[in-house]
């Protein structure tokens, strides 16, 4: 089960090696460091690259996100996989420029996926952080409502989910600036994305767009944003989304205030007697 992409730059740098190799000799900034993946910025001929490395999460891993009804990651082609969904569909996303996978056992396989950096961007949730205090032109704000709508729904129809579906993992391209006619938006960190041969369980949507509600509970949206979103969302008149969708809209705020609450509980300070052995 050996496969290998190779483009530009590394087509050229790796010809005649062993990109198994020439990836883990790879330099740069460590933005993450697990068990078994890795995750660097690299610069070749002064642009930016994204390399990730997979090693195998291990038979127990795999048991335990079974276990919990999750299903386990077990490498980069899961991302290379989401990455040319997206691409089909016309979502606009990371550019791969090198894969790499091999290995039969799913726990041991050594897999690789480079990304073009997206740069200069600001992610969604940095750039609107400060709407409640400055609120962004009418404008631009309805524009990138509707986009952001427009994906979830390209994607949930192409059934395809997220998993981590975040303002956070939404890229805005700030040259030239955004303008509410010309801007463009690119959803990043598709590791965990799952393609599905039929249409899933609703679940799935479910927990994406809960996970976008919960992102942009605080940068100020009104009701009127919010169903601007479900208007285009889900393509039909309001007065039908709003009927046919009740217990949906019903539990999106309440899911949104749990995972905040998670948040919150997970980034407390530890006190004295949580801190002690």
């Amino acid at each position: 089960m050996n496969q290998i992409v190779l483009r530009p730059p590394f087509s050229r740098l790796w010809a005649g090696l062993d990109p198994f190799v020439e990836v883990e000799a790879l330099q740069g900034q460590v933005l993450r460091a697990l068990e078994g993946r890795r995750t660097l910025r690299t610069e070749i001929d002064g642009r930016g690259y994204f390399a990730k490395i997979h090693r195998g999460v291990g038979w127990r891993e795999i048991f335990k996100n079974l276990t919990c009804l999750r299903l386990p990651v077990f490498g980069a082609n899961n991302e290379r996989q989401a990455i040319e969904h997206l691409e089909r569909i016309g979502v606009d996303t990371m550019r791969m420029v090198a894969f790499g996978e091999r290995g039969r056992n799913p726990a041991r396989r050594h897999s690789f996926i480079i990304t073009e950096e997206l740069a200069p961007t600001i992610s969604l949730e940095d750039y609107c952080r400060d709407w409640p205090r400055t609120p962004p032109a009418p404008g631009l704000k309805r524009a990138l409502i509707v986009r952001l709508a427009k994906i979830a729904r390209s994607m949930h129809e192409s059934w395809m989910n997220h998993r981590d579906f975040y303002l956070c993992h939404f890229l805005l391209h700030t040259d030239p600036p955004p303008t509410p006619e010309t801007f463009r938006l690119s959803i990043i960190d598709l590791h965990r994305a799952q393609i599905h041969a039929k249409a899933p369980a609703p679940r799935w949507r479910r927990k994406d767009l809960a996970g976008l509600y919960f992102s942009a509970l605080d940068i100020g949206l009104t009701r009127r944003d919010l169903l601007r979103f479900l208007r285009v969302y889900f393509n039909a008149p309001l007065r039908d989304t709003l009927r046919n969708q009740a217990e949906l809209l019903t539990w999106l705020p309440r899911e949104a205030a749990r995972l905040a609450e998670r948040d919150r509980r997970k980034s407390a300070p530890a006190t004295t007697q949580d801190a002690a052995p």
